[in-house]
């Protein structure tokens, strides 16, 4: 195992030989280690084992009876919400380290690491769920007897994070998750507002911040918050989370990653019926009317391509544009590219940090290989920058000359990569829009707000922004087609982990 200088400053950067569940940190069995390589650097800085089958049975076992034997799904909406606020709170106070670690395991620029804390507000968001959600409401029924309709938790939750947003998207499974009432085993979620138990699997490439989580849960239980077995956290590759999945123990499947790796969970779990929510993989189109100034325009844009190194599922990388004003956008949205600095994610003032992995890298060069062939122009980058040898580092790139049957405008890249295609009128931008097997996300630009509105209603996406690009988990957020299925944030993100039942009293 290494030995890292920066554990004194960063706790939570060292090796593990253990896993989270039951309250208490205990042996990992399995033979494969994971490597931890900081993508800014390419040195390997921590060591992490993957749990065995085994172990995922322990972790399930303690979650199916924190549920089915604990007290924690029959709790208080408030006493639940009391304890995910004591959750925020531990995580709030290791904000700085967790930040830093984000920076070194996921490459996140540190100009960006309060963006962090929106794993502390999406806790607290679901701690109000806890008290104001309407787990009962009562219905007069024809006979004129009363019906008590319950939502009741869903029981044990397998929350898989996946490796660009390890921690936040954790929370935004894990909070409703136990503010329903269930039990979670993570990779991680929303599940504790409703009240369930959770195992958290988060990606083996990025655990760090997620096992300064389990930490802080040991202190909750430690001081008797947070009962035992409630949360339990494991790092698992491919075949150990598929046998999470299939576990019969579990109840609940929460997963987020690749519309190829969402296939095979739902396949899994077609199995033996089991609930599953899906986020999965997006295309998503930004549509630039005619009548939207570009300095209004650019803002937005630039972050909703190339934000998290364009990283995101969400992440406007089909631009449409009129033929007329084709040139126009190209030669600004190239400038504004190209002044992005691109560098080392510690200092403030870069914007454009590494990819994360160096497979990752890879894959955005074989598409930028494959653009070329397909006949597509690259206006801006397009390959790796000079003077950065080491780190998975990719410029800022801007490609034109793109018909939306091309792979590059259809299958997710994942990375700093923006197409522009052009359309004839705003009937030929929605079909281009929708001539895709995703919809997650999407954009308008318009000077007129109202038809922008009319425009996002054509397009068939689980969410789109005019003259904007909103990230906003207190609403509903998911996918279209293949990228996903069932929604979460807001209250609506409540419901994958209740289930309802009908009580009818007697006349």
């Amino acid at each position: 195992m290494t030995t890292n200088t920066l554990t004194a400053q960063l706790p939570g950067l060292r090796d593990r030989d253990t896993f989270f569940a039951g309250g208490r940190w205990v042996e990992a069995h399995g033979d494969t280690i994971f490597p931890v390589v900081n993508p800014a650097t390419e040195e390997e800085v921590a060591r992490v084992r993957e749990v065995s089958g085994a172990d995922v049975d322990f972790a399930v076992g303690t979650a199916r009876s924190a549920f089915d034997e604990g007290p924690w799904p029959t709790w208080s909406g408030e006493r639940r919400a009391e304890a995910i606020d004591a959750l925020a709170d531990g995580l709030e106070r290791r904000l700085p380290e967790i930040s830093a670690l984000a920076t070194i395991e996921v490459g996140v620029p540190s100009a960006f690491g309060n963006g962090q804390g929106r794993a502390v507000a999406l806790l607290r968001y679901y701690a109000g769920q806890a008290r104001s959600f309407p787990f009962r409401t009562d219905r007069v029924r024809p006979d004129g007897g009363t019906t008590r309709v319950l939502r009741e938790p869903a029981g044990v939750v397998a929350a898989i994070a996946p490796w660009n947003g390890p921690l936040s998207v954790a929370a935004l499974k894990l909070g409703p998750a136990l503010a329903s009432g269930c039990t979670a085993a993570l990779k991680l979620g929303p599940a504790l507002a409703s009240g369930c138990t959770a195992v958290l699997k988060p990606a083996p490439e990025t655990p760090l911040t997620t096992y300064v989580l389990a930490e802080v849960v040991q202190e909750l239980v430690e001081a008797g918050t947070l009962p035992e077995g409630v949360v339990s956290v494991l790092a698992a590759g491919r075949e150990i989370g598929a046998t999470l999945v299939a576990h019969p123990g579990v109840d609940k499947i929460t997963f987020t990653g690749s519309t190829a790796a969402g296939k095979r969970v739902m396949a899994i779990g077609a199995e033996r019926i089991a609930r599953v929510t899906l986020e999965l993989g997006g295309k998503s189109a930004a549509i630039i009317a005619d009548d939207a100034p570009l300095a209004d325009v650019l803002p937005s844009l630039v972050p909703g391509g190339c934000g998290n190194t364009g990283q995101m599922c969400f992440a406007l990388t089909r631009v449409l544009v009129s033929e007329a004003r084709h040139d126009e956008f190209v030669d600004a949205m190239g400038a504004a590219l190209s002044a992005l600095k691109v560098g080392d994610p510690t200092d403030p003032a870069t914007t454009i940090g590494p990819l994360a992995l160096e497979r990752q890298r890879d894959r955005v060069e074989s598409y930028l290989a494959l653009a070329r062939e397909e006949g597509a122009t690259v206006a801006v980058g397009g390959g790796r920058p000079a003077g950065l040898p080491k780190g998975f580092y990719f410029e800022p790139t801007l490609l034109t000359n793109v018909r939306s049957d091309m792979r590059i405008a259809q299958e997710e890249i994942f990375g700093p990569v923006i197409s522009v295609l052009t359309y004839r009128d705003l009937d030929d931008a929605v079909a281009i829009a929708n001539d895709s097997i995703y919809g997650l996300s999407g954009s308008v630009y318009t000077a007129d707000v109202e038809r922008g509105y009319e425009i996002a209603r054509r397009v068939r996406t689980g969410t789109i922004s005019v003259n904007g690009a909103v990230f906003d988990t207190t609403v509903p957020f998911g996918g279209y087609k293949q990228s996903g299925t069932g929604r979460e944030g807001g209250p609506e993100g409540m419901e994958p982990f209740l289930e309802y039942k009908s009580v009818h009293m007697p006349a």
